[in-house]
């Protein structure tokens, strides 16, 4: 009972005109940013951030925010499908079969069923994340600063753990991001550090500056080193609604690619891109007829499609639930509610149902809109294709640029996307993963505080860690992890897993 007058109180806050715009404007944007390759969602909600800053609620910006998170998922099939080339990471592998079914003149079906898989696995996705939450919102009422220490230990591991290419390389991006996080002024002692004598950063690194440097900044001029080549769809796609055959071929892969994705999008590190892949892998596996994957396989699309939605959005029920970011885009999510002045934890669902349930709902809107936005304008989204990089790429220069400095009007801030800028390219360059870094940085500060916080109330003691069961329990499973990836056998293992995705 008391989660059903909880969810008409979401629909109550998502269902106002401007939520609801704002709701369509993320869906429209992610989905458009989606289908432009070389455009990540982590890029264009860095982009806009600091606009989120002049919106009158947190709520609202957080609906626009997420829609473009899920709504970049639906984007990616579309250019996938049609021109093998993945508009967003997760769908690297709908081209695999997704092209191939589009080479046959099945473009239709093909587009038709990512699209209600993707409804499937949003719908599903938001059912369990209002199912979930709640309790475990209860159960993180009852972490100490300890116990909330040593969760973000085991968050930034398994995100080392799940970041592609070296072990190493992502640890020591992760030490680099709370290095990072460690510029300003010395909560207790109130003294400057590692601010160089410039006052500036004596508040600290701005995020914005940041995220867009590392991710808006240094991906354009990766994509500037590529050669322009698309060869975009000409002729009409007729035929979209699939056949009976097709929805029963494709139904239990929708199923699967859905539960498994809810699984992972909860881990940290998870997400997206891990849950399609383990979809797709999985549906081989299950497969009565494994050598028709790659050549046209319908389930080839349903499952992984559904998987990246699902993991998406339940990625959602770690940082609202306990503030804890399991990938960079609910990283920059925190540096959304935190710019609002909201405290990303449990009391979240307290302090602030309106915005907890309103985001969940929207949620399921958002995904409705996106399956009518997607299947119709299948012909706008390809026309879209045809814009060349040379105007799209400095207007979003113009943009990072402006959202940069519209944040503190300081001009020092968009000087600084410089420096970040090149560093995230020389880091693409040594195959160093900025993710993780990025994780890092948001959770710097606030583990900094947690651990002075466990220290001060065990008079200094740092056994405080290790004596009480849940905070030693939660440590002991990150140095199992650590201990256990580096082993030679799964280090393999695990470079095979993610040698798809490159």
């Amino acid at each position: 009972m008391e989660l059903l007058s909880n969810l008409a109180l979401g629909f109550a806050t998502a269902g106002t005109l401007e939520n609801l715009f704002y709701c369509f404007l993320g869906v429209l944007l992610g989905t458009l940013i989606g289908v432009l390759p070389g455009i990540g969602p982590l890029a264009t909600i860095a982009m806009l951030l600091p606009i989120t800053y002049r919106l009158s609620e947190p709520t609202t910006a957080l609906i626009m925010l997420s829609g473009i998170y899920y709504g970049a998922q639906y984007g990616g099939s579309t250019t996938a499908i049609l021109v093998n080339l993945p508009g967003e990471s997760s769908s690297v592998v709908t081209t695999l079969d997704g092209y191939q079914m589009a080479r046959q003149g099945r473009a239709g079906p093909a587009l038709a069923i990512a699209a209600i898989g993707s409804f499937f696995a949003g719908t599903v996705a938001t059912i369990m994340l209002a199912a979930f939450a709640p309790p475990l919102s209860e159960i993180a009422f009852k972490f100490g600063p300890a116990e909330y220490f040593s969760l973000m230990v085991l968050g930034l591991i398994a995100a080392v753990v799940l970041a592609h290419g070296s072990v190493i390389k992502a640890l020591a991006m992760v030490l680099f991001g709370l290095l990072l996080g460690m510029i300003g002024t010395d909560v207790n002692s109130g003294v400057a550090r590692f601010s160089f004598d410039i006052p500036e950063l004596t508040d600290g690194v701005e995020f914005a500056a940041v995220a867009m440097g590392m991710f808006g900044f240094a991906e354009i001029i990766l994509n500037l080193e590529q050669k322009e080549d698309r060869d975009v769809v000409a002729k009409k796609i007729t035929g979209l609604m699939p056949t009976a055959a097709d929805m029963k071929a494709a139904f239990p892969a929708m199923v699967r690619g859905t539960a498994l994705g809810s699984a992972l999008g909860i881990l940290p590190g998870g997400g997206a891109t891990l849950s399609a892949f383990a979809s797709y892998a999985l549906e081989k596996k299950l497969s009565k007829t494994p050598e028709l994957f790659g050549k046209g396989a319908i389930a080839g699309v349903a499952g992984p499609e559904s998987a990246n939605n699902a993991g998406a959005q339940m990625s959602f029920v770690p940082m609202l639930t306990l503030g804890l970011p399991t990938n960079a885009v609910m990283a920059l999510m925190i540096a959304a509610m935190m710019i609002h002045n909201i405290q990303p934890g449990p009391q979240v669902m307290t302090s602030n149902p309106t915005l907890f349930w309103g985001l969940i709902v929207s949620m399921w809107i958002g995904n409705l809109m996106l399956l009518v936005l997607n299947l119709p304008m299948v012909g706008l989204w390809i026309k879209l294709l045809t814009v060349p990089y040379r105007i799209l790429y400095p207007a979003i220069l113009l943009f990072c640029c402006i959202g940069a400095y519209s944040v503190n009007n300081n001009t020092f801030d968009v000087l600084m996307t410089i420096p970040f800028a090149i560093l995230g390219y020389v880091f693409k360059k040594l195959d160093c993963e900025p993710a993780p870094m990025l994780l890092g940085f948001v959770l710097g500060k606030l583990m900094e505080e947690y651990l002075r916080r466990a220290m001060t109330i065990s008079r200094g003691d740092p056994m405080v860690f290790l004596t009480r069961p849940l905070s030693a329990t939660l440590l002991g499973i990150a140095a199992l992890l650590l201990v256990v990836i580096l082993l030679p056998a799964v280090s393999k293992k695990r470079e095979e897993a993610f040698e798809g995705e490159d």
